[in-house]
């Protein structure tokens, strides 16, 4: 093999060492052996066909260039020129009751909750009452001009015409038994039909007082008076409507407000920190300023299957105003208490609907941290609940270091 220009040629030797196509370049000298040829040989078309020299330079004397890492920009560390400006402050420990805060809504007591149905069937001639009106136990809600009181007083009529008849022959049948003149049979015959009659005076009299009806001075109107007393919750007649007795809907439902409930939806991976008994502060969105205290009363052992809730009632005095129907908070308060972290209210950074806190790493860099935080406490401390813990250090005034690194 030659080289020429860079290229290589190899040629053909035969056994003596001669060209096989050209000059004789002589006879291997010096000990050689072919071995040893073919092993230079060998190298040196390896070295052609990678393009490379012996020593590993590229042709024109030119190396490999070497390879250099860079390292990617942490974009949640800064460096300020003054870290003396920016105090620290250490994390502390504060002991607290774990809480859990569900939404609920006002609702009736239903055992304090009384539906008013109409007595008789008919149509609604008069309302003295109306939604919302406080209303006192006897008072009139409304009045029904109804056809069946006409029946009623009509049975009963019949009734005290029969009971007449019969005591008539009650009367007869006792003359001619005392003169011997009736077998005694005949006298108690007349005695039991007597007796019936008085049973059915009694039934039709007690259905016309039932219809709200005088029995003694009949009308075709019905008065509907308030069984107790209370407001009026729901109303679901006007004048000129018609009603059914004894059938839904109720035209009016009287409520006792005194006392109250409170439903709230608690998920199922929540239940364990809910128990019966415990104590509970009740905020209410329409009154956020104002705080109540209620007890759990009962947990619904059922669980909705869409939502995996399940209902707890929780039952307090109504102070005057709460309204059914009103939105509320509850937070309830765990048996065993937990350590969280605890840092000035300052120093944690509200940004992305998250919070941060800046912690330093030195020389004048600073780390910004994601956390989750907690309640606020008296005296300007808020919990963190994960991120920190006792003993770290962070910035006092997360927003001014925030402000000064923005550009």
């Amino acid at each position: 093999m030659v080289t020429r220009g860079g290229r290589c040629t190899a040629v053909r030797t035969d056994d003596s060492g001669r060209r096989a196509g050209g000059n004789l370049i002589g006879r291997v000298r010096n000990g050689l052996t072919v071995g040893a040829l073919c092993a230079t040989m060998l190298l040196s078309l390896s070295a052609c066909s990678h393009g490379v020299l012996a020593d590993g330079k590229l042709p024109g004397g030119t190396g490999p260039v070497p390879g250099r890492v860079v390292p990617d920009l942490d974009l949640a560390n800064f460096q300020v020129g003054h870290p003396e400006r920016f105090p620290l402050v250490a994390v502390s420990e504060h002991r607290v009751a774990p809480e859990l805060s569900v939404t609920g809504v006002v609702s009736p007591d239903v055992s304090r909750q009384v539906p008013v149905p109409s007595l008789a069937s008919g149509r609604v001639t008069e309302i003295a009452a109306r939604l919302g009106d406080r209303v006192e136990k006897g008072q009139l809600l409304f009045r029904v001009r109804s056809s069946d009181i006409s029946g009623a007083f009509s049975d009963y009529r019949k009734a005290v015409r029969n009971e007449e008849l019969t005591k008539t022959q009650l009367d007869r049948s006792e003359a001619l038994f005392d003169h011997g003149a009736a077998p005694r049979s005949q006298l108690e015959t007349a005695q039991a039909a007597e007796d019936n009659a008085k049973v059915d005076i009694e039934t039709t009299r007690e259905r016309l007082v039932a219809l709200g009806s005088n029995p003694d001075h009949p009308e075709g109107v019905v008065d509907v008076n308030a069984p107790v007393a209370g407001i009026v919750t729901d109303q679901q007649i006007s004048i000129s409507s018609g009603v059914q007795a004894l059938t839904a809907p109720n035209p009016f439902t009287i409520s006792d407000t005194s006392h109250v409930w409170i439903l709230c939806d608690v998920y199922e991976n929540d239940m364990a920190q809910v128990r019966a008994g415990d104590a509970t502060e009740i905020r209410f969105m329409a009154y956020p300023d104002r705080v109540l205290r209620a007890r759990v009363a009962n947990i619904l052992p059922t669980l909705d299957p869409a939502i995996r809730t399940t209902k707890v009632r929780l039952e307090l005095d109504n102070p005057g105003y709460l309204r059914f129907g009103m939105f509320v908070t509850a937070t309830f308060h765990g048996q065993q208490t937990e350590t969280r972290a605890l840092v000035p209210a300052a120093a944690i950074l509200h940004l992305h609907d998250r919070d941060w806190v800046f912690v330093p790493l030195g020389e004048g860099r600073f780390r910004r941290v994601e956390v989750v935080s907690g309640n606020t406490i008296q005296g300007g401390m808020q919990e963190v609940v994960s991120g920190l813990k006792a003993g770290d250090q962070v910035v006092a005034g997360a927003l001014t270091l925030q402000s000064t690194v923005e550009p």
